[in-house]
């Protein structure tokens, strides 16, 4: 263990007190009062040698008493270095209940979230790369037959092409609304809106819409929301159910009102997720055990979109398939 360390775990018998302030005026008066005390004790001694023992004792308390006082300050100063060479694991001990406690809390508090910024930043470059990596390969691969004379460009060819260089666009798309999303730069714009018309206008753009079917109970059902970001929802919960779900699934969409809201739900006859991915679904670069090409960020941005109307999404507990529910409350 370092001296630091030690010096760190060292009784800091001022902490209880919530004034800084307060600390000072102590530690002035308990100086004063020892010192005194030593003159006392000493006052058959010459002069000259009860005054350096009044001033070794008295300086003796005041390390003992303001190392507690500045140790945070320490620490922190010790943190701020390793945090400029990457290392955002260190901590300061923050016991006291002063000013610089709460600073020092307030500086574990910003460590903790650098440190998670941090592997953010490093998780989503790795998943990034692996992601684009896939397509590009398979791309070039594709190319340089061509090029090479190995395979010719026939229509089978330029479909594979195609399905490559869409991966590579839907995975661009997702990328830029996930970072609007978290830089805050998507406002919501609520409309009251019938929800059959609005399913039906999603339901007509999806990969099959004759494998979905509409459920909206009663039919006049009227929503508040973001239409856009709740399209963004509903699409992506559907391209989801076909993706995952066998050859030819059906997909049914639910509506019903709900304590002045709405609820969506999203059942597909697949496979269904484990219970214990469901809550790990909704993360970035998850695909619940899939390897069929998704880019795991559908059900992430479809959970911010949700978050963004103050709402709740989660993966329903079925006896087959698989059903997310989204609940929207009362504007």
């Amino acid at each position: 263990m370092t001296a630091g360390r030690i010096l760190d775990r060292m009784p800091r018998p001022l902490d209880p007190l919530r004034s800084f302030k307060v600390k000072t005026g102590l530690l002035v008066v308990a100086a004063l009062f020892f010192a005194s005390l030593m003159f006392w004790v000493t006052a058959r001694w010459p002069f000259r040698y009860a005054l350096i023992l009044a001033l070794l004792v008295s300086l003796a308390v005041t390390q003992i008493l303001a190392h507690g006082m500045t140790s945070p300050l320490r620490s922190m100063t010790a943190a701020a270095r390793a945090m400029a060479t990457g290392d955002y694991s260190r901590r300061v001990r923050s016991t006291s209940r002063d000013e610089i406690g709460e600073l020092a809390r307030a500086f574990n508090q910003m460590a903790e979230d650098l440190e998670a910024a941090d592997r953010y930043r490093r998780e989503l470059i790795g998943n990034v790369s692996h992601e684009l990596r896939t397509p590009i390969s398979a791309l070039q691969a594709l190319l340089e037959n061509v090029v090479d004379g190995v395979e010719a460009p026939g229509p089978a060819r330029m479909r594979v092409a195609l399905d490559q260089t869409e991966r590579l666009g839907r995975l661009v798309a997702e990328l830029l609304d996930l970072s609007r999303v978290e830089g805050g730069a998507v406002q919501l714009e609520r409309e009251i809106f019938p929800v059959r018309e609005f399913l039906d206008d999603v339901v007509r753009q999806s990969e099959d819409p004759r494998r979905v079917t509409v459920d909206v109970q009663p039919p006049h059902l009227r929503a508040d929301a973001d239409t856009a970001r709740l399209h963004q929802v509903v699409a992506n919960l559907v391209d989801n159910a076909f993706r995952h779900g066998p050859a030819r699934t059906e997909v049914v969409v639910r509506a019903r009102p709900d304590a002045g809201g709405v609820v969506l739900e999203v059942e597909d006859d697949g496979p269904g997720i484990a219970p214990g991915e469901r809550s790990r679904v909704f993360e970035r670069f998850t695909r619940g055990g899939s390897t069929d090409g998704g880019t795991g960020l559908g059900l992430a941005i479809a959970r911010w979109a949700v978050d963004l109307h103050d709402g709740h999404i989660e993966v329903l507990d079925t006896v087959e398939g698989c059903c997310i529910r989204v609940s929207l409350p009362a504007a």
